[in-house]
């Protein structure tokens, strides 16, 4: 006789953690710590861009989840760089009748009811969805205004940015690497600056750029 599991409402059955970067160079410790810390029993990692969902540990992960199962990231951004991707992911997650939970965000932990507390924590991820899409579209635009004015005044060449993983330069590319690590160590601007040699200026946008699109 095969053992039959009892689902009860509202009660977690396995937490599962999703853990990312977007390249080799990067380090998954600070995330998988936070991870572990919250409980998760399992933790699914990989190194890869954020760009699209096609990403194996993911797609793994978003089939092994049943009723009651949750999954927990330590920052939403973690899950994809637009809106559609993550809208994508957490809907797969409902369809499941899973649950989902930002460490990085408000927590209701103290709520009773797991419904209203479900509602609580959909509510709030929904608006930290479209803060962070706005904010990406705010960087756009100021780079498409930045463009039109250098085009306007004779100084736009066109190619990529000098600190940049797309950069033509190898220098660029080693410093746009070393950016983003500094960045996920929690190094602040001025910092990095000195240690780059880059103005504090230009590590101002990058960071900025880098919590956007997750990628410089």
């Amino acid at each position: 006789m095969g053992v039959k599991k009892i689902f009860l409402l509202g009660v977690i059955q396995m937490k599962f953690g999703y853990a990312r970067v977007s390249s080799e160079s990067q380090n998954l410790d600070r995330q998988i710590m936070a991870l572990k810390q919250d409980g998760c029993e399992c933790i699914y990692k990989e190194k890869i861009s954020g760009k699209n969902l096609d990403r194996p540990e993911l797609k793994k992960l978003l089939k092994i989840i049943h009723i009651n199962d949750e999954i927990v990231v330590l920052d939403l951004d973690r899950l994809g760089r637009n809106n559609n991707d993550i809208t994508s992911v957490m809907n797969k997650v409902r369809e499941k009748q899973a649950t989902f939970r930002v460490l990085s965000l408000p927590s209701f932990d103290g709520v009773a009811d797991p419904n209203l507390k479900a509602l609580l924590n959909n509510l709030i991820i929904e608006i930290y969805k479209y803060q962070a899409e706005a904010e990406r579209q705010k960087i756009k635009e100021r780079q498409r205004q930045g463009i039109e004015i250098a085009k306007k005044n004779g100084v736009y060449t066109g190619g990529t940015a000098k600190y940049s993983l797309n950069s033509n330069n190898p220098q660029g590319i080693i410093l746009a690497k070393k950016m983003i690590e500094m960045f996920e160590q929690g190094i602040g601007n001025s910092e990095i600056s000195k240690l780059l040699g880059i103005s504090r200026q230009t590590v101002y946008y990058k960071r900025k750029l880098y919590k956007a699109n997750r990628t410089i």
